[in-house]
């Protein structure tokens, strides 16, 4: 019985390494930046306080991983002024939109291969 649950794990843990490539995208896998995207692609843009509220993190946390992903050109930042407020906005770039994608579809093809096992 043991040895069988072994196996079946063996197999399991085989279809999953296949279904998800090396290069899977490490730089959205983290928690907060898949969030940033997440939210960007489903909302035209966001503003830093807006994302930091969605995302129940703080100031420096939420700058750290945004700019990591300006870096990779996958959102732009705009600051412009509210009245005499600063304003930091998000974009979602077509870079950022297509590492989503790919990334979402490596995920999907993981559950696939685990469910299948």
């Amino acid at each position: 019985m043991q040895r069988e649950k072994r196996t079946a794990l063996s197999s399991v843990r085989g279809s999953a390494r296949d279904a998800v490539s090396p290069d899977l995208d490490r730089l959205i896998h983290e928690r907060i930046r898949l969030g940033i995207v997440s939210a960007l692609a489903v909302n035209r843009s966001l503003t830093f306080n807006e994302l930091k509220g969605l995302l129940k993190t703080t100031d420096g946390n939420l700058s750290v991983h945004a700019r990591k992903l300006e870096e990779a050109d996958y959102i732009v930042c705009s600051k412009s002024f509210d009245g005499r407020l600063p304003k930091t906005e998000y974009h979602l770039t077509g870079p950022g939109r297509k590492a989503l994608e790919r990334y979402l579809n490596h995920m999907e093809a993981l559950i696939r291969a685990t469910r299948e096992g």
